[in-house]
């Protein structure tokens, strides 16, 4: 016969007086050990400091959002709509929600790396807090202390934590959704179903439609777990439905309402929709590769094998393993527990989470990067807590004293596996590891002899030699400056394919943020210029030492002093000091002289706007001071500015390969700074 953990109670009121709020902070529920809060407290402590410490060395970390967090930290309308600049041309590819708390303390301290970098940092902090108190709901305190470790130390989680994608917001809005999902299914909360669906609703507005992965697993839990008669759970849920749809649509129904002349291009369609860039570019054509404008997979690695592949095993499948034998074990320990028990729930939960998610990460055909898979991390770390725990509690029955120690073992040498493909770094740690899961899984398999000291020491060990490669690779994350559109965590890695191919060093960016790998683009930048043909030092530029590179697809520049002193020369009389091809190019011009420059064709060049006509027409108003030239390694245009445009097998737009062409007609080109400008002042040409 198996029993349930029983949940943990509330916690009681403290008395006001002598110790007061900070007692109850210290001591927590009065049920906790008395270790427990104090363990948490340093446990939050920890991640804090690990993912706040250095951040300035990262810099702008992605330009492609630092510089729409300075245009939202300039233009309340730049703010709402998620502008790449001030002056509002295009948007971001992406919903501005994850935008929002950086431009706001971007307003209050300045644009700078801290006031960008330390947001994300922080909702790094509190999505360990909200996993560890979902955890403990119904689990043991040093479960709910396992599982917020585990998130913590996961590598890619504290690559993200402390870079400024909206992976940190999505990550923090669906674990407090998980969190409130849990609660109502304990008492048939509507209130608390209700912010479920606004916190994963929400969601939606940081990184649109992988926010709705979880929703079938959260409503299906509610569905079949809660304890409520079915009518009140089915009008539970179709209430839910329309909080999500409020939630998620309130900023698209406002976007579709205001006229497309009075707000920015949608960065990301290919007609100004952001219904298209929600349901195509950032949607469907993520799963089937039918991106409109966009770059495809550049790994054709897409199967099962993908999450375990060359790089992003060391980012994401750490305790992976160990997470599916501890969901299935617990599912069967739980077997014959009521149709509402919550443990059990809170496994369908987790689990349903990490195999949706993970399953379609793994099959997807379109754009998928490595850092996506931060978005497993907390169910990950939850089923490890609670798979834990319910084995643990039966670990004096057979069945449980021979999973326990598999699992462990399992983990250890799947870590050696992952530490040997950077054979170079500390080497002497996967051997390590291995034999310390090893004993330590020995010792598990004798916990029926084992009693006091001697039990807590093996469990100390096991825990140890599970965490210990994802710690060290989170720290070598930690140390590592992170720039560039792609980024990933930990060492370099010797052996795979595509972008994880020999010489790859995920864990650093390479010049300009871009870490090469067979079928890269070229690199770009300071430094790059004069080594490739066609670049910035060929006929038309300079870019030695010294000299800032105009950035490319993937990365952006530093501009010389030269190039911002001549942008920013007169710039209150233009709307855009600049103008140049793709996002990331002109977010380096930008982000250097604090004025706004235009990113034609948004982040992949290849997005209709403006269109040639629109551009002659603000170039003859005198809107436009300079067009950057340069080679971004593409397809290139006259003028040296280039664009995935038609031809280039993505099916965007061309629009800016054509004004390339005809600024390069119908203008001089000169030379500052290392970077090829074109003056557009009327009468200039």
């Amino acid at each position: 016969m198996t029993t349930t953990i029983p949940a943990a109670p509330p916690a009681h009121r403290t008395p006001r007086g002598r110790g007061g709020l900070p007692r109850r902070l210290l001591r927590g529920p009065a049920a906790d050990p008395a270790w427990a809060r104090p363990a948490l407290l340093a446990l939050l402590t920890a991640t804090g400091v690990a993912y706040i410490w250095g951040l300035g060395a990262s810099g702008w970390a992605n330009a492609f959002y630092s510089a729409a967090v300075q245009a939202g930290a300039t233009s309340w309308k730049a703010f709402f709509f998620g502008s790449s600049d001030a002056a509002n041309a295009i948007t971001v590819d992406k919903p501005p929600a994850a935008l929002w708390p950086m431009a706001l303390t971007a307003r209050l301290f300045g644009v700078n790396a801290w006031s960008i970098l330390v947001p994300q940092a922080l909702m790094g902090v509190a999505t360990v807090a909200v996993l560890h108190a979902a955890v403990r709901r119904r689990f043991p305190a040093w479960a709910a202390l396992l599982a917020g470790a585990a998130l913590a130390l996961t590598p890619v989680a504290a690559l993200m934590f402390r870079f400024n994608n909206p992976d940190a917001l999505l990550v923090m809005l669906l674990t407090c959704g998980a969190y409130a999902a849990l609660r109502a299914q304990e008492s048939a909360g509507t209130r608390w179903l209700l912010l479920a669906a606004a916190c994963t609703g929400t969601g939606f507005l940081a990184k649109m439609l992988q926010a709705f992965l979880v929703v079938p697993v959260f409503a299906l839990v509610y569905l079949l777990a809660a304890p409520a008669p079915w009518r009140r759970r089915l009008w539970q849920l179709t209430a839910a439905g329309g909080v999500l749809l409020a939630s998620a649509g309130w900023w698209v129904a406002a976007v579709a309402l205001v006229p497309a002349s009075a707000r920015p291009y949608i960065g990301g369609s290919q007609h100004d929709s952001v219904l298209e860039l929600a349901l195509g570019y950032n949607g469907l054509g993520r799963l089937n590769g039918e991106e409109t404008g966009g770059l495809g997979n550049l790994d054709q690695d897409a199967g099962w094998g993908r999450m375990f592949g060359p790089v992003i095993g060391g980012q994401i499948s750490w305790l992976l393993p160990a997470a599916l034998v501890l969901l299935a074990a617990g599912l069967w320990a739980t077997r014959r527990a009521p149709r509402t028990d919550p443990a059990r729930a809170a496994l369908a939960l987790w689990g349903g989470w990490l195999l949706l998610t993970a399953a379609i990460f793994s099959w997807m055909q379109g754009i998928f990067h490595e850092y996506y898979t931060v978005a497993l991390a907390p169910a990950i770390a939850a089923l490890t807590g609670t798979g834990a725990a319910l084995l643990w509690e039966r670990r004096r029955a057979p069945a449980a004293a021979a999973v326990l120690p598999a699992t462990v073992a399992l983990t250890a040498l799947w870590a050696y596996v992952l530490l040997g493909r950077s054979p170079d770094w500390h080497p002497w740690l996967a051997p390590a590891v291995a034999a310390a899961g090893l004993l330590a899984a020995a010792g598990l398999a004798a916990a029926r002899l084992l009693r006091g000291p001697a039990l807590a020491a093996v469990a100390a060990l096991a825990v140890l030699a599970c965490l210990a490669g994802p710690a060290a690779y989170a720290a070598e994350t930690v140390r590592t400056p992170h720039t560039g559109a792609i980024v990933t965590a930990g060492p370099a890695t010797a052996t795979g394919p595509g972008r994880g191919g020999p010489g790859r060093r995920p864990g650093r960016a390479g010049p300009g943020g871009w870490a090469r790998g067979p079928g890269a683009p070229p690199p770009q930048g300071p430094g790059a210029a004069g080594r490739l043909p066609g670049g910035p030092a060929g006929p038309r530029g300079g870019g030695g030492p010294g000299g800032g590179g105009p950035g490319g697809l993937l990365n952006a520049g530093t501009p010389s002093a030269a190039v911002t002193a001549a942008l920013n020369a007169g710039a209150a009389s233009y709307t855009w000091v600049a103008a140049a091809v793709g996002s990331n190019t002109a977010a380096g011009y930008q982000l250097a002289t604090g004025r706004p420059v235009m990113a034609v064709g948004g982040f992949n060049g290849t997005d209709p706007a403006p269109t040639l006509a629109e551009f002659q027409r603000l170039a003859r108003q005198g809107k436009i001071h300079y067009f950057v030239g340069g080679d971004r390694g593409q397809n290139r245009g006259p003028g040296g500015a280039t664009a995935r445009g038609a031809g280039s097998g993505s099916g965007g737009s061309d629009a800016a390969q054509q004004i390339s062409a005809w600024v390069a007609a119908h203008y001089t080109p000169a030379t500052v700074g290392g970077a090829v400008l074109y003056d557009l002042t009327p009468g200039a040409g």
